[in-house]
């Protein structure tokens, strides 16, 4: 698997703010309204918009419109992707070559 740095990157700053976990933990029983997050997390509108579209753009999260509202839910997908991602990233390989070779 190739990594990309700019594809890692908007993964891991999906997972790393405590508003975004908090969302997923919401998600982790099933699709939820933004109305429903809202108020679970009591955040305005606006900071709503802001995580989702950043977890949106990870791929671990994915909305459908229905009427006004935006319904969320965890992608399978997108979730295993992120799990490869931090596997490969995190894979020890071994080089015979000394950073301090004299």
């Amino acid at each position: 698997m190739q990594l990309s740095e700019k594809r890692t990157a908007e993964i891991f700053k999906a997972l790393s703010d405590e508003n975004r976990i908090r969302i997923l933990k919401l998600l982790q029983s099933g699709e939820k309204c933004a109305c429903v997050l809202l108020d679970s997390l009591k955040i305005t509108q606006p900071t709503l918009s802001h995580h989702m579209k950043i977890l949106c753009d990870s791929a671990i999260v994915v909305g459908r419109k229905e009427g006004k509202w935006t319904h969320y839910s965890i992608s399978p997908e997108g979730a295993s992707t992120a799990v490869k991602y931090l596997q490969e990233l995190t894979k020890v390989t071994r080089d015979d070559k000394s950073c301090c070779e004299k």
